[in-house]
């Protein structure tokens, strides 16, 4: 019998078609990239030459578009991982803090959700749970869009803030915390092993925006793997079976990068690093009183635009992780 060709399998003739797409992408970017930099030269020796300051504004703005094309070639270089080319799916939890914690993660969410529109993406709730006074206790959501994955991850992690609180009376400044988790969506079969000894399956009636199902069935999933503690939940599928079978999608390519963290099989090697959503965990501070200024606590990027942070603008933190990410892995392998 014949051996199947390469054309036999169509997933893997669409992923590499794609990656030969996305490395015929970059070499075109590089001599766009090669032609701008000869043309900054020649316009610096035509204004050394003719003695001509009046080119100076115009070499500025060259120079700046340059740097700025660069800068997001070299990022995206940096996407290198397994799946950083995948989509992303992100759950916000609101932490120490009660309401006040809750409307943070309202805000976050909002956040993340005009950054994805910034970028093209697409973005899709796949559970949701409101807070009992106000704002969102928990979110479960995907971004869709080339690279989703390898800008997001930089994320995953407590996300802290400092302001005076609209539910606070007396006025006073507060502090909340928001735990981010973010996977890439993995649509292939993965190689992990689940014992359906190990899984507690629950149902409950679905909450939130969504469609005519909504609020009417017992349809939303959630799973919880018992060994690791690791809960994922679906609740935007049309059906209990749909929303059950991306649930445990969900739930294998969580404990497939947990796997990947893993040195040795003891439960809190697979787990990774747990920490509470709380005080001293902290991945960003988003500082509103008495100064504004978002500081990224990992690679000490910050703004003091942080009116901007909240309302999208969060590639210089994205694009600051992956750098510091590229220095600390040179720095493990001696390089």
């Amino acid at each position: 019998m014949e051996a199947p060709g390469f054309w036999d399998d169509p997933d893997r003739s669409n992923k590499l078609m794609k990656e030969l797409k996305n490395m015929k992408d970059t070499v075109e970017e590089f001599r766009k990239l090669e032609t701008q930099y000869d043309d900054i030269l020649t316009l610096i020796e035509m204004g050394y030459e003719e003695e001509d300051a009046s080119l100076i504004p115009e070499i500025r703005n060259e120079l700046d578009e340059f740097t700025q094309e660069l800068d997001g070639l070299r990022i995206g270089i940096l996407l290198s991982g397994e799946y950083d080319k995948n989509n992303a799916i992100l759950k916000l939890n609101a932490g120490a803090g009660g309401t006040e914690s809750c409307d943070w993660c309202s805000m976050l969410y909002r956040m993340y959700t005009r950054w994805a529109e910034r970028r093209g993406y697409s973005l899709e709730v796949l559970d949701y749970l409101d807070g009992d006074e106000a704002g969102i206790k928990s979110v479960t959501f995907q971004v869709n869009g080339i690279n989703a994955y390898g800008y997001l991850k930089s994320e995953k992690g407590v996300h802290r803030l400092v302001r005076i609180s609209p539910f606070n009376a007396q006025g006073k400044r507060q502090t909340s915390f928001v735990s981010l988790d973010v996977m890439p969506d993995i649509e292939e079969d993965l190689d992990v092993e689940i014992d359906e000894k190990d899984l507690r399956i629950d149902t409950y009636r679905s909450s939130g925006a969504g469609g005519q199902h909504i609020n009417k069935t017992s349809s939303a999933i959630r799973i919880t793997h018992i060994p690791t503690g690791t809960v994922v939940q679906c609740q935007n599928e049309r059906s209990q079976f749909q929303n059950k079978d991306k649930a445990m999608q969900m739930l294998k390519a969580r404990l497939y990068l947990l796997k990947q963290e893993a040195n040795v099989e003891k439960l809190s090697d697979i787990r990774g690093e747990v920490k509470d959503i709380a005080w001293g965990n902290q991945i960003r501070s988003y500082v509103l009183q008495p100064y504004k200024l978002v500081k990224d606590l990992r690679t000490e990027v910050e703004s003091g635009n942080a009116d901007a942070v909240l309302d999208g603008a969060l590639d210089p933190f994205i694009n600051g992780y992956l750098k510091w990410m590229s220095v600390q892995g040179r720095k493990n392998t001696g390089q």
